[in-house]
């Protein structure tokens, strides 16, 4: 749990089967360090051993050589990265038997790879902008060069969207391989000449085509013959694009509507949400029915799914970080605000009939958005949300919240004794706002999200006298997603969001 006291702690032992030797390698550095062994050709190179050691504040890391002849730790690389490093989109490459070290951080405040030499010192930027460069997807080491995953770059393209690149160790020839406005998937041909790439979005079927290695397009493969979907009616999602609360900041998102809606009529909205900061869950490629939504909006609702503030890891440490110190309220005003973007852009809009639905972090936000503004959302459906973030588990709340270090003398001893603090505000102490109608659904054998989570805050809303619903599901781990949990949402907005009483005792699909 996050500021606990005793945490897993980590040791490095050396042993050597011909000498029948057991050495035990100092490699303390931070109170309650995290430590992780980097992958390295140990077989062909056995002399060293390469780790990182992180801090339990999540804010310095480092990485260090082992010698495993002697034992002997040296410290190549010390980098500090405030609030916390963005482990999602970490690496650490050693090249070349150590002589070069690939290294990737957000000094800049977009993540970036580095180049240094087996002492630690720089050699070079290899990447360079205001963008971010993820994850290696082919290191040729030969040709001193490697292909990954970059975001933001293009100007005009959704920066949550995936595409590829190619560069030199020495930075130079940075080539976009994929230069079509979606989101990216390559195969790599084993020749190292061409690539597939396979790119999609929400309102644009996937499309296949062979590209060579300077991004040059060289001949379409093939794409969906999807016209039978589109006979019966299926229409795609309109992709958005809306403000965050500060007026400023671009939000990305998408919105399903009923297929035969009436623009003359006013529709209830509904808001699918995911906070991160992990992630956001918004659908970046195709897909006929991502979460339900679309199908959701047949019922006859308008249905949107919006990355907020703080949600996503690759738009730069500040856009992700934004919910640091603040892991209940951070994504709130930027979901109300663009409810009310959206009424004022499209009449058809019910700004008077809003409701909210979210599972496991979407889950724990719903139920911190009706509580929070209880007089703005109607109705809310809270699944497996971790609405109690202090016995949630430790790297959540401790990374994306943060954790005080204390430092205590021991005088006697002459030492220093470390302890580790963390307080997390809770949904539990809103309860006594609730207006509309809020449902909390749980399973029993939830091993993320412990139904206590859940339990807490039934127990809060009961303490403050307010009727809500409770839905504990037996058996159900953290996943549910069964037709009946599905059909239990749909039916909690129909009745109480469109005010249509379904006495059916059975739970079917709706028409």
């Amino acid at each position: 749990m996050p500021g606990e006291k005793y945490v897993y702690t980590y040791d490095l032992h050396l042993f050597h089967a011909e000498k029948r030797s057991h050495q035990v390698v100092d490699i303390a550095k931070y109170p309650d360090q995290e430590v992780k062994i980097i992958l390295f050709d140990f077989n062909k190179y056995p002399e060293y051993i390469y780790f990182t050691r992180k801090s339990r504040t999540c804010d310095e890391m480092d990485l260090c050589r082992v010698d495993t002849r002697t034992g002997e730790v040296f410290e190549i690389i010390h980098e500090r990265c405030e609030p916390h490093f963005t482990e999602q989109l970490f690496e650490c490459r050693i090249l070349n038997g150590g002589e070069d070290i690939l290294w990737w951080s957000e000094r800049s405040g977009w993540g970036q790879y580095y180049l240094y030499n087996k002492d630690g010192q720089l050699k070079n930027p290899v990447t360079t902008g205001d963008f971010v460069a993820g994850r290696i997807m082919e290191m040729d080491t030969l040709g001193r060069s490697f292909v990954f995953e970059g975001y933001g770059r293009e100007k005009g393209i959704n920066p949550e969207y995936r595409l590829f690149y190619k560069v030199n160790f020495d930075g130079s020839d940075l080539t976009l391989l994929t230069p079509g406005d979606g989101f990216h998937s390559i195969d790599l041909a084993k020749n190292g000449k061409y690539l597939i790439d396979n790119y999609s979005r929400a309102d644009q079927e996937p499309i296949a085509e062979l590209r060579n290695m300077k991004g040059k397009k060289i001949m379409e493969l093939e794409r969906p013959d999807l016209r039978l979907l589109y006979e019966t009616g299926w229409k795609k999602p309109e992709r958005i694009r809306v403000k965050a609360a500060d007026g400023m900041t671009d939000l990305y998102g998408v919105m399903y509507r009923p297929f035969d809606m009436d623009t003359t009529r006013k529709y209830p909205i509904i808001v699918n949400v995911y906070p991160g900061p992990q992630e956001n869950f918004v659908p970046q490629s195709f897909t006929l029915d991502d979460n339900g939504n679309e199908s959701l909006a047949q019922l006859g609702f308008i249905v949107v799914n919006v990355g907020f503030r703080g949600s996503c890891f690759t738009r730069g440490r500040n856009y992700h970080c934004f919910g640091y110190g603040n892991l209940r309220d951070y994504a709130l005003a930027d979901c109300k605000f663009v409810v009310e973007q959206l009424a004022n852009r499209y009449s058809f809009i019910d700004l008077d009939r809003v409701g909210i639905y979210g599972h496991s972090g979407g889950g724990f936000m719903a139920a911190a958005s009706i509580l929070t503004y209880p007089d703005f959302y109607k109705v809310a459906v809270a699944a497996s949300g971790n609405h109690d973030n202090n016995i949630y588990t430790k790297w959540w709340g401790e990374t994306y919240h943060g954790v005080k270090m204390h430092e205590k003398k021991v005088e006697k001893r002459d030492s220093v004794v470390y302890s580790f603090g963390s307080k997390i505000p809770t949904t539990i102490e809103l309860a006594k706002n609730l207006k509309g109608k809020l449902l909390l659904i749980t399973g029993d054998m939830d091993i993320n999200v412990h139904m206590a989570h859940t339990i807490r805050l039934a127990n809060a809303l009961m303490q403050a006298n307010k009727r809500f619903d409770l839905m504990l599901i037996p058996g159900a781990d953290h996943g549910l997603g069964s037709p009946y949990y599905v059909n239990l949402i749909r039916y909690y907005f129909v009745e109480n969001l469109l005010g249509q009483r379904l006495d059916n005792v059975d739970m079917d699909e709706i028409d």
